[in-house]
């Protein structure tokens, strides 16, 4: 039986140790490589093509969550996100960029096995708290129709927009460059039919974004 073939990607040499020496001595796991940036997480599976990304979310870069979405749609690997991110909104835009997995940090060594076994067999595997995070995010219509055609990333933005946060403090919620939240910007003024961030924001709240009922 050939080992399951992991790549570490977190910005924390020590993490990376610490998971090399979980899988020290584990005849059906093997650590193929290691990346410190999420661009370097996206070259190095394509490079590699591991079976299992172990991914952090808060990394140089485009972050986490994007690497962890164009891993995926490439077909670079399974991604088990481990982090110390447990907030329900992270939880859920980790699933939505296709994440196969999701353990915090504090998971100990038998746990973290279970977890990359169970991703390699193609199953789909969660700590509880994560879980619990996930059923009440839902529970709570966040993940029901928005308005203006926003896809993607673009109603997260547009809440966070609402609620006064800058391009980069945006940025830095979702684990995206400023860059590419310049972009969504530019797109939702468009869909919203809008020249300015303040008649964006007034069209977002007159949508419940932003309100404080949208949490």
């Amino acid at each position: 039986m050939k080992p399951i073939r992991i790549l570490i990607a977190d910005d924390h040499p020590v993490f990376r140790s610490g998971v090399r020496a979980i899988l020290e001595g584990e005849a059906d796991a093997e650590v193929v490589g290691e990346a410190a940036t999420a661009d370097e997480a996206i070259s190095l599976a394509e490079e590699l093509r591991p079976d299992i990304v172990v991914m952090d979310l808060h990394m140089p870069g485009v972050g986490g969550i994007e690497a962890t979405r164009r891993i995926v749609e490439r077909d670079l690997g399974r991604v088990l996100v481990v982090s110390m991110l447990e907030d329900d909104a992270t939880v859920v835009e980790a699933v939505r960029a296709g994440a196969a997995g999701y353990l915090l940090k504090g998971a100990g060594g038998p746990e973290m096995l279970r977890a990359l076994r169970a991703v390699a067999s193609g199953e789909a595997i969660f700590g509880a708290s994560v879980v619990r995070g996930i059923v009440g995010h839902i529970a709570e219509g966040h993940d029901g129709a928005v308005p203006f055609g926003l896809t993607g990333r673009e109603p997260d933005v547009l809440r966070l927009l609402s609620r006064g946060l800058t391009n980069d403090a945006i940025a830095e919620r979702l684990f995206l460059s400023p860059k590419t939240i310049r972009n969504y910007v530019s797109g939702i003024f468009t869909k919203l039919d809008v020249s300015s961030r303040a008649e964006a924001v007034a069209k977002a709240r007159d949508a419940g974004f932003g309100s404080a009922d949208d949490r």
